[in-house]
């Protein structure tokens, strides 16, 4: 890069304690920049649906009967969000 710049900013300019500076920041930032954009094109992982359910109630609280219809109504309701189809 100083070679680049060396034709553009005298050298007397590019070694001093300021430019160093600036460049390690903006090097820095620029880093900073792309594990964002890596981070937003990777889907959003939700760590509870790895862990096992453990909270089960005894008898059924829903507003869906036992019916294999309410059945399948109740699993529909409590999939996680990321694998529901509405």
């Amino acid at each position: 890069m100083t070679d680049v710049l060396a034709g553009i900013l005298p050298e007397s300019v590019l070694a001093t304690h300021w430019f160093m500076i600036l460049s390690s920041f903006v090097a820095i930032n620029t880093v900073m920049y792309v594990a964002l954009a890596v981070a937003k094109i990777l889907p959003k992982l939700y760590p509870r649906d790895w862990l096992p359910r453990t909270y089960t109630r005894a008898e059924t609280r829903s507003i869906y009967p036992d019916t294999p219809e309410g059945e399948q109504a109740r699993r529909e309701a409590t999939r996680p969000r990321h694998e529901r189809t509405d």
